[in-house]
């Protein structure tokens, strides 16, 4: 299994790169990347072209996997299949950069729950909506993904729509997990980190 940290969003509302603001000492990036660390996964880190050369300063190179040009694709599905395209035997722990209150114990939970289960997707639901952002995907169902979109069949770019298409078993987030969840997409949000 290979963890994923998703960078590459526009960042439009926080008006800077999420993945490189500051948590403490790290980047939000850096504190994801850790998280997979706690649960031994290795990782790459998901960026879009304009991304790469400012993410170079701080982690290696090799790590970073750019959104696949080739795909006409937006938003975390294109960072998510460009992945798939560079390592299509791995199943995916995907989790997103903006997400930095997150806790290893949920992961190695998910991560538990997937090798028992082998879902084609695994992830937590959150007030009856589903945290696609932070989820496992079988290598598999990633495929199946794939080939719907080249066939011109995945009639919705969106990652709710790529997860109607798949078999997936859920977790309840327990109450008092909830906040690690928030994900921060304003600077008026930041308050309190």
């Amino acid at each position: 299994m290979l963890g994923v940290v998703l960078c590459g969003g526009q960042s439009i509302r926080m008006g800077s790169d999420k993945g490189l603001l500051q948590l403490h000492a790290s980047t939000w990036a850096q504190t994801a990347v850790d998280k997979l660390a706690m649960v031994h996964l290795s990782y790459v880190l998901s960026v879009n072209a304009q991304q790469q050369e400012a993410y170079e300063n701080y982690f290696d190179k090799k790590l970073l996997v750019q959104d696949d040009d080739t795909l006409d694709l937006k938003g975390p599905l294109c960072g998510l299949l460009s992945v798939h395209l560079q390592y299509p035997q791995e199943d995916i722990l995907v989790l997103a950069c903006d997400m930095p209150l997150m806790e290893a114990a949920l992961l190695k939970e998910l991560i538990g729950f997937y090798k028992d289960n082998k879902p084609a997707a695994c992830l937590y639901i959150n007030d009856g909506a589903p945290e696609p952002l932070c989820a496992i995907y079988a290598a598999t169902a990633l495929q199946y993904i794939y080939q719907l979109y080249q066939s011109k069949k995945l009639l919705k770019h969106s990652m709710k729509f790529m997860l109607e298409q798949l078999q997936v078993a859920v977790l309840p987030l327990p109450a008092d997990k909830k906040n690690c969840f928030r994900n921060f997409n304003a600077h008026a949000a930041l308050n309190g980190l």
